[in-house]
């Protein structure tokens, strides 16, 4: 898993790339939740776009960031969703609980 951050005014794009399972997923919410401190945004954007595979440990980071971001009073985006990616989430509703588009973010 490859995480690349960038944070503009208070806005922070994260974009993964590769498989999000077990193995990565606890890497990743690390450097999350490290980048989320450091920035303090006002929006987190997850872009899903390089990821290959993701299961429920996938979720798990999902539902990290949104906790975060409520912590902030923020708002949290998920965009550029790859089709078996958005059966998992789909599976799992998180569409009810997540803003979810599939082109990229501005």
């Amino acid at each position: 898993m490859d995480i690349r951050t960038q944070s503009v005014d208070r806005d922070l794009l994260l974009e993964l790339s590769g498989e999000l399972d077990h193995h990565a997923a606890r890497s990743a919410i690390r450097e999350l939740e490290l980048a989320v401190d450091a920035a303090l945004p006002r929006r987190l954007v997850l872009d899903l776009g390089g990821v290959t595979f993701m299961d429920s440990s996938g979720i798990a980071l999902l539902m990290r960031a949104k906790r975060c971001m409520d912590d902030l009073d923020g708002g949290l985006l998920v965009c550029r969703v790859r089709p078996q990616v958005k059966r998992v989430m789909d599976a799992a509703g998180i569409g009810r609980l997540i803003h979810i588009r599939q082109e990229e973010s501005e």
